[in-house]
């Protein structure tokens, strides 16, 4: 038998032909296999592709989810919140620029005289309008000595304001701007406010709002309810406050503070730094509820002014002491004792009389000269209101009721 040429090898030429076509038709079997599996990738990476873009929503869709309560609630009540403008005239005193000497200034009078300057000066603050015929709700503290007021809306027009009523106590000014259908904010209530709740701030801040004529808003939570921090150095009365974290800064003052459903709940009216040195937000602001503004300005729309004209006519009281208890042989210890009343006042016509023992006023317990001085200085009193003081004499505890009355000139 005839042995192939190529003896180093172990098998015949044509057992090598035979395998390398074997060898042949698989590698074409294999591709072929991956190519239709390539391709069956290629239609599923494009089905899956077709199906997430389908269920991609339009761009209309997703700015939906991103609105909620607040985004809302800022729309409904932004074209109501004003920036107020407020010019006044302030007065300094020049002193004399000559060594102060009594003889010389005696001699030249004229050279000695300090000079009064007056100067225009604008401050900045913020207000909301409450009704389509403009009547816009700001802090006293905003419009205070003001000679014009020109109040700025969101739709770019400036208008001239005038000063219904102003009350200085409870810091609370209504103003009224010529025209109707203006956007305004409904009133909410903080009866059942909720500690935690979102609230949001919108105002002036630093006079912002003459950039675009638009507030700024700032969101945050209610922090506590019912703060009072009574009469101030300045003579203003701030009871029953709503503190919130919602950023408030200087311009802010007077604008409102709303809840999610777009009511207002409180107006701005000042910060808590905790220092002298630092001005700027802390995180601790407050503002007056909506309720003792509604009172307010109920009383400023009808009679331009909060009347507190009145004469209670009780002209002194004592503390009780052991030995006041002991002598008149009291049966109470804790109140104060009536040493000087009017009779031309109130409380007299009322039937309160010397010597009587003051224990409670309108239920509030009363134990020194200072609670009975406190308790009715940190009272919002006006004509009309009635004060219930419970009363000790001969034995016998009851109640009086006394109505506040226009006082009569004497």
């Amino acid at each position: 038998m005839r042995q192939s040429a190529f003896r180093g090898w172990n098998f015949p030429l044509w057992d090598m032909l035979r395998t390398s076509i074997v060898l042949g038709l698989m590698m074409l079997v294999l591709v072929g296999c991956q190519s239709e599996e390539h391709s069956q990738q290629s239609s599923s990476d494009s089905s899956f592709f077709n199906s997430a873009l389908a269920q991609t929503p339009p761009q209309d869709d997703v700015t939906a989810t991103r609105e909620n309560a607040i985004t809302r609630a800022v729309a409904r009540v932004s074209p109501a919140v004003v920036g107020i403008s407020v010019i006044y005239v302030q007065r300094f005193v020049q002193p004399s620029p000559f060594y102060d000497d009594p003889l010389w200034r005696y001699l030249f009078p004229e050279l000695y005289r300090d000079r009064v300057y007056e100067r225009q000066v604008e401050s900045l603050g913020s207000g909301f309008i409450i009704s389509p015929d403009g009547y816009i709700v700001t802090n006293e503290h905003v419009v205070s000595n003001g000679t014009k007021i020109v109040v700025t809306l969101t739709d770019g027009r400036h208008l001239n304001a005038e000063v219904v009523g102003t009350d200085r106590l409870t810091d609370i000014a209504l103003l009224k701007i010529e025209g109707d259908n203006f956007p305004y904010i409904p009133f909410g209530r903080t009866t059942d406010l909720l500690v935690g709740e979102w609230v949001i701030a919108l105002g002036n801040p630093f006079g912002l709002f003459v950039l675009n004529d638009k507030p700024t808003v700032t969101v945050g939570v209610v922090s506590a309810v019912d703060r009072d921090w009574g009469r101030t150095d300045d003579g203003r009365l701030y009871m029953d406050m709503i503190q919130t974290d919602a950023a408030i800064n200087h311009g802010n003052s007077g604008g409102p503070l709303v809840n999610a459903l777009g009511e207002v709940i409180g107006m701005n009216t000042f910060i808590y730094t905790g220092s002298r040195t630092q001005q700027g937000f802390v995180g601790i602001g407050f503002a007056i509820p909506i309720e003792r503004i509604q009172k307010v300005i109920t009383e400023l729309k009808e009679k331009g002014k909060i009347d507190r004209n009145f004469w209670l006519g009780i002209l002194d009281v004592q503390t009780l002491t052991p030995m006041i208890v002991s002598v008149l042989n009291l049966k109470v210890d804790e109140g104060v004792i009536i040493t000087q009343i009017d009779i031309r006042g109130d409380a007299y016509k009322a039937g309160i009389r010397d010597e009587d023992v003051i224990l409670a006023i309108n239920g509030k317990k009363i134990t020194s000269r200072e609670d009975y001085v406190n308790t009715l200085s940190e009272m919002d009193l006006r004509v009309g209101d009635v004060l219930t003081f419970t009363i000790y004499r001969e034995g016998k505890t009851f109640d009086i009721p006394v109505t506040l009355q226009q006082a009569k000139r004497m």
